[in-house]
């Protein structure tokens, strides 16, 4: 628990997400390889690799060959604001800045928060493009509620306007001059700004809460609870001597669709398990073979039953905070478990005297979907969906259950070192 709270203390960004993902790498000795450059392995090794900073795939070739693979695919991104290109507004003597909601966010839930701004700002120095992690690390931010006042109908079903209702006032009263000059100034940056990819947060630090402190409380839970726990599932896993290669995934874009370069609807995670079957000498067959001999878990965290909207639940769903990993199921395909990758993860949880709950929609309500089955559209793998229990799904502050936390990394170790 402590270091996953430490962790998300600091994930203020998918860019900061990556780059302690990076770290923890690094530190149990793994090495970067580069997309632009052949790889080469060797038997034993220990690599990863990263797309745009924003997604990651780490593995560790068993040291007398392989397979299959064992993987593990989670999401690093979180409903947010992110800022416009040009987001300076100055009305009536007040700055402000002009957002754009990222992903399906409960909107109001950012009200009356202190907030700031972090991600990566791209500069010209010289010659190059540089890339800069920028994380604003004050209360620079808030985004008013209109008084009941002025809107007596606000507890009755308001209609929330992005673009009128949830822009954010800047409360630094010393800014003058335009966005790219504060950004220079404030972070030491270099040379001419060019973009940047910059995104909201909610300041409230996580804490375990409740009398027995086996709660926690926290913004972006979803899924950052669930890529942490997979990590450190990950990086816990003893070196192998032959069998299923251990594999780490955390994509950005889930919460909008995955339809990008690094999310996981693109090639980044079959041509990376490609590109390390051909550089350890695996022709066509063999490759297609190691696929059909493999298996993934999508772990992105799962709705639990809300006492105040038990008609929302589905009347043989179950699921309650630290009740157990749970077990999601669609007839529709929106998650990836089916009979035989369900018995599989039961095997798991039966093995470790774990209690597992098991998630379905209401028949006659659309749920969520995940990464999933989108990543199994590009390479395709017998494959479950798991979560963490959590309500709050989407909010700017989201709960989950400490002892699930710790059953989810106890889960996914055991899956890696089959």
């Amino acid at each position: 628990m402590e270091k996953i709270l430490s962790l998300l203390s600091k994930s203020h960004s998918v860019y900061h997400a990556i780059a302690n993902m990076e770290e923890e790498l690094k530190a149990a000795g793994y090495a970067q390889l580069e997309e632009t450059k052949p790889f080469e392995l060797q038997k034993g090794g220990k690599y990863y690799v990263k797309r745009n900073g924003s997604s990651i795939i780490a593995f560790a070739i068993p040291k007398q060959g392989f397979d299959g693979f064992n993987l593990v695919a989670t999401h690093n991104d979180s409903p947010s604001f992110a800022l416009k290109p040009n987001p300076i507004i100055v009305r009536d003597g007040v700055t402000q800045l002009n957002v754009e909601p990222y992903g399906g966010m409960i909107l109001y839930t950012w009200l009356d928060r202190p907030l700031s701004f972090a991600g990566c700002v791209y500069s010209k120095a010289g010659e190059e493009i540089k890339e800069t992690l920028v994380d604003i690390d004050e209360d620079i931010l808030v985004i008013p509620s209109l008084a009941i006042h002025m809107n007596r109908d606000v507890n009755h079903g308001y209609d929330w306007n992005a673009a009128k209702d949830m822009v954010p006032l800047w409360l630094d009263s010393a800014f003058e001059g335009d966005f790219a000059t504060y950004l220079k100034e404030k972070c030491g940056i270099e040379g001419e700004i060019l973009s940047h990819d910059l995104f909201l947060y909610v300041r409230e630090q996580p804490r375990l809460v409740g009398e027995k402190k086996d709660l926690l409380l926290s913004p972006r839970l979803d899924d950052l609870s669930s890529a942490y726990a997979s990590l450190l599932a990950f990086l816990s896993c003893p070196e192998k001597e032959q069998g299923k290669m251990p594999v780490f995934a955390s994509f950005d874009n889930e919460e909008v669709g995955s339809l990008t370069a690094q999310g996981a609807f693109s090639d980044f995670l079959r041509v990376t398990l490609r590109r390390v079957a051909a550089a350890l000498g695996f022709g066509e067959n063999q490759f297609h073979a190691a696929l059909a001999n493999s298996m993934m878990l999508s772990a992105d965290n799962a709705h639990a039953n809300h006492p105040n909207h038990l008609d929302k639940v589905d009347a043989t769903t179950s699921v309650h905070l630290n009740g157990g990993i749970v077990l999601k199921h669609n007839a529709e395909q929106k998650y990836t478990t089916s009979g035989a990758s369900g018995a599989y993860v039961k095997a798991l949880a039966l093995g470790l005297n774990q209690p597992i709950q098991e998630f379905t929609n209401r028949s006659d309500m659309r749920g969520g979907s995940t990464l999933g089955n989108l990543s199994n559209a590009e390479v395709s793998f017998l494959a479950a969906d798991i979560g963490i229990a959590q309500l709050a799904m989407h909010s700017a502050v989201e709960l989950c259950g400490v002892d699930d936390l710790q059953r989810m990394v106890d889960l996914l170790a055991a899956h890696y070192a089959k």
